[in-house]
C-alpha cells in the first residue's frame, strides 16, 4: 500500500549527498540552500532512527546502514529514470533514445556500419556510443545510464540480472605494411623483428606472452602500445610488425596496403558480447538487437 507520509524529497537529498560526498556540491546541484540540505540529512536519519553519514573534513561519507540504504534509493531512482523513458518513448520509435557503451577499436569495426543502418531507418531516434574502459561501462550499465554494451571477454558481472550474449569472434594477426619485406613462417621468425604489440598488462599482450613461452619464443624488439587505433596507424606508418585483431585492419588489407603474414601458429581470438540487463531495455534498443546485432548470428 502507498504511504502517504513518505517524503520523497527526503530520499532524493540522501541520494545527491551520497553521491557528490559533499553538501554543497548536492546544494548546487539541487539548488537548495546548504543548511537545507543539513536539516534534511538529519530529518532522514530521525525518522529512520539511523546514522548515515559521517561528517568530516573532507566531505560526507556514508556509514554501513548509508551504504545499504543506498543500494534501495538507487534502485528507486533507476526504476524511476525507467519508468519516465518508457511513457517518453514510444513503441513505433517515433521518438526514443539508444544508448551503446562500446571500446573504440570494437565500435570502428563491428558497431559503426550498424548504428548508421540503425540511424538511416530510425532517424528520430537519439543515438549515443560511449566508450569506455569494460569496468566503466559495466558501471554505466548498472546505472542505467547504458542501454547494452558490445565488448570483448572476460566481462565481470556485477548483478544478477545482467546477460552476457556471444555476437562475434575476431582473430589476432600479425601484418605490417604491404611494401615492406617482412616474412615470417612462424613466430620464432619474429623474434628479432621490430614488433608493435599492446601494452604487457594488456590480456590480448598476456595472451600473446603465453603463446611465445609455449613455442620457446622470446620477443626482443618492441613497441608496446596502448590502443588498436595507434597500431595500426603504427603499422601504415611502416614502424613494424604489428599484432593487432585481424577486422581492425580489414579495410586496409582489402584495399592492399597492409599484408598479413601467415604463420603457422593459431593466434589467440576474442569472443565479442552483447551485454545487457534484459528487463531494462526499451523499445528501440531492443529493435537494434534483434534486427541489426542478431541478424549476424542468424
Amino acid at each position: 500500500m502507498y504511504n502517504s507520509n513518505l517524503n520523497l524529497n527526503l530520499y532524493k537529498i540522501f541520494y545527491d549527498v551520497a553521491y557528490y560526498g559533499s553538501v554543497s556540491l548536492a546544494s548546487k546541484n539541487l539548488m537548495i540552500s546548504q543548511p537545507a540540505i543539513s536539516r534534511s540529512i538529519k530529518k532522514l536519519e530521525e525518522d529512520l532512527n539511523v546514522t548515515l553519514f559521517y561528517r568530516t573534513l573532507n566531505g560526507m561519507i556514508l556509514t554501513e546502514k548509508g551504504k545499504e540504504l543506498l543500494t534501495y534509493v538507487e534502485e528507486a531512482c533507476n526504476s524511476l529514470k525507467i519508468g519516465e523513458r518508457e511513457m517518453m518513448e514510444t513503441s513505433n520509435l517515433v521518438k526514443g533514445k539508444l544508448a551503446i557503451g562500446c571500446p573504440s577499436h570494437i565500435a570502428g569495426f563491428y558497431l559503426f556500419k550498424k548504428v548508421a543502418e540503425f540511424h538511416k531507418d530510425y532517424p528520430n531516434i537519439e543515438v549515443s556510443v560511449i566508450s569506455r574502459s569494460t569496468k566503466e561501462l559495466m558501471e554505466l550499465l548498472d546505472k542505467h545510464e547504458l542501454d547494452f554494451i558490445i565488448d570483448t571477454s572476460p566481462i565481470t558481472e556485477s548483478e544478477r540480472d545482467i546477460i552476457i550474449k556471444e555476437v562475434s569472434k575476431s582473430t589476432h594477426v600479425f601484418a605490417c605494411r604491404s611494401d615492406l619485406d617482412y616474412k615470417a613462417e612462424s613466430i620464432k621468425d619474429l623474434e628479432n623483428v621490430p614488433l608493435i604489440l599492446p601494452v604487457p598488462h594488456a590480456s590480448h599482450r598476456k595472451r600473446l606472452n603465453e603463446l611465445a613461452i609455449e613455442n620457446n619464443v622470446k620477443f626482443n624488439n618492441v613497441l608496446s602500445i596502448e590502443t588498436s587505433e595507434m597500431i595500426a596507424s603504427s603499422i601504415l606508418q611502416g614502424v613494424g610488425v604489428g599484432y593487432i585483431l585481424e577486422d581492425v585492419i580489414k579495410k586496409d588489407i582489402d584495399a592492399g596496403t597492409i599484408k598479413v603474414l601467415d604463420v603457422k601458429e593459431t593466434l589467440p581470438s576474442v569472443t565479442i558480447n552483447l551485454v545487457y540487463i534484459d528487463k531494462y531495455l526499451m523499445a528501440a534498443p531492443k529493435k537494434f538487437i534483434d534486427e541489426y546485432l542478431n541478424k549476424d548470428n542468424n
